[in-house]
């Protein structure tokens, strides 16, 4: 016959840490209930809040800021507040030729338009830019272009 083994046979199975791998030594992150205490947690305490001490009661200085929406320029007046004087305005519109207007010249002139017809798009405001500037302070504030 063969010799007994000297394997000992455990008498309760294991438990949830060993067999899951948790450290059982190491520390619980909340309160285990002694012997005494009942398990509800009624008798425990909960652990010391470790986390940054009060801030110091230092006066606090707040400063506003008004921002201003952007402001988008067409061929027509806008009323805004003047970045210059600082004014509520309604912009003064001036027009100068640009790119459209001469390329309306130069298309009237290639269709034959020549003994000074090709200059009409020089007297229509709606094919120059338009310069929007400040009624109290004439400062330029933005400009619209056709094309």
């Amino acid at each position: 016959m063969s010799a007994p083994s000297a394997i000992p046979v455990p008498s309760a199975p294991p438990s949830y840490e060993e067999t899951t791998g948790i450290n059982v030594n190491y520390p619980h992150p909340y309160p285990v209930p002694g012997p005494g205490q009942k398990p509800d947690g009624k008798d425990t305490y909960p652990p010391p809040y470790m986390g940054q001490p009060a801030p110091a009661h230092n006066p606090v200085t707040v400063q506003t800021v008004y921002v201003q929406q952007p402001v988008i320029f067409y061929d027509r007046p806008v009323q805004m507040r003047c970045p210059s004087c600082n004014q509520m305005i309604v912009t003064h519109l001036s027009y100068d030729s640009g790119a459209l207007t001469w390329l309306s010249c130069g298309g009237l002139f290639l269709l034959g338009c020549v003994a000074g017809c090709c200059l009409i798009p020089f007297c229509i405001d709606a094919l120059k830019d338009v310069d929007h500037t400040c009624p109290n302070c004439n400062a330029l504030l933005g400009s619209y272009k056709r094309l």
